[in-house]
């Protein structure tokens, strides 16, 4: 009974991350397009003002100047990306893509805006970048659009290569060690 209780937690595991990310995401674009000063250009909390005044300290100055050629464009880009990021995590469509989108917002936003918090563990944005690389590498194949989508590409009752081969390895431990 253990065996099983890992590999569900095992296959499981990454579906906490996935929740929070994508949960934090939609949030962030949502607080962003619903903001009374976010798209101003003088405000306290606007998007100019905090390029203006992490242009010097940037790792990659050039972005900033990127961004100011078109804020209000490049806010709205960031905004619903980071909502459709969050939305792709949520659903598990496309999960790899969504966590690559997510990184690269993170890092994006750690290179530019959080460069140069010291020391760095204080800075969220290098933290959210390592989290949005397990979700890179794993995808979204439980609880997910993707895992239907693969179910119903190759057949109704095909179960995931991962879940047979633990649902094997349970079944090797039960005829080892009967109850």
């Amino acid at each position: 009974m253990l065996d099983t209780w890992r590999g569900t937690a095992r296959r499981y595991a990454l579906l906490p991350l996935r929740i929070f990310l994508g949960v934090t995401f939609v949030y962030a674009g949502l607080d962003k397009l619903t903001s009374n000063t976010f798209f101003t250009d003088a405000a306290n909390g606007s998007l100019v003002q905090t390029l203006h005044g992490t242009h010097d300290t940037a790792a990659v100055p050039a972005m900033i100047d990127l961004a100011l050629k078109a804020p209000h464009g490049f806010g709205y880009a960031i905004a619903l990306g980071e909502i459709a990021v969050g939305l792709g995590m949520l659903a598990g469509l496309l999960g790899r893509v969504a966590a690559a989108g997510g990184a690269l917002i993170s890092l994006s936003l750690w290179l530019t805006v959080s460069w140069s918090t010291t020391p760095y563990y204080y800075g969220n944005d290098l933290a959210y970048l390592m989290a949005w690389l397990p979700l890179v590498l794993a995808g979204t194949p439980y609880l997910s659009l993707d895992a239907l989508i693969t179910r119903r590409r190759d057949g109704q009752n095909r179960v995931p290569r991962q879940h047979a081969a633990d649902a094997a390895h349970d079944e090797r431990v039960r005829s080892e060690h009967p109850a």
